[in-house]
């Protein structure tokens, strides 16, 4: 990650300021400019966001993946563009920044959130999960397809791991997939997908 900027700046100046050639996320006022994502990345975002889409359409939800939308703190001056973010289409009329800055900042708004574990892992455990329980999102998935998180989450000795944060009266609360686990998501119970099939999506 590269710090961009030095001074702290406000979500409206970030805004402002956002170039639409690259990937920038606001921690807590300071400007992150987002690195070039490994192939490998992609097709697990990719291999991910199409299966959601098959069934957020089969079971006739109003739901979208956007490309670019970001998702606000409320209570902090920070913004993140999570590697896949579900949107309730109908609760958009209720996001005040929505139309103009296309960033929502309401749980409800959100069902379910997506994070591939990069070399920026810290934030995808800690910041953002702070973050993300705080907005409300019900769900939020960290895929770490390379192991890169620390063991209690990844296991010892570390081992690909999918951890799913359900909210639950407030807080998350974790489970956790491998190998041949079928993962289970409260927001699509019906979903058939394992650990392994998502860790197999990278190209070979």
């Amino acid at each position: 990650m590269l710090q961009s900027l030095q001074k702290p700046i406000t979500f409206a100046e970030f805004i402002k300021w956002k170039p639409d050639n690259k990937r920038y996320e606001l921690h807590d006022g300071a400007i992150i400019e987002m690195p070039q994502p490994t192939g490998e990345h992609e097709d697990i975002v990719g291999f991910l966001s199409e299966k959601l889409t098959l069934e957020y359409v089969r079971i006739n939800q109003p739901y979208s993946i956007p490309k670019t939308a970001l998702v606000k703190s409320a209570e902090s001056e920070s913004a993140y563009s999570p590697d896949i973010l579900l949107l309730n289409r109908s609760n958009l009329l209720n996001e005040p920044l929505w139309q103009k800055e296309s960033t929502v900042t309401m749980g409800a708004s959100i069902p379910l959130v997506i994070e591939v574990v990069s070399t920026n892992w810290r934030d995808d455990y800690y910041k953002k999960y702070g973050e993300y329980e705080g907005i409300g999102i019900p769900e939020y998935w960290i895929v770490d397809y390379l192991a890169l998180g620390p063991r209690k989450f990844v296991g010892s000795p570390k081992q690909p791991t999918i951890s799913i944060y359900y909210l639950v009266d407030g807080e998350y609360q974790v489970s956790q997939f491998r190998g041949t686990d079928c993962i289970q998501s409260l927001i699509f119970p019906e979903l058939s997908l394992t650990a392994e099939e998502i860790f197999q999506a990278v190209s070979i």
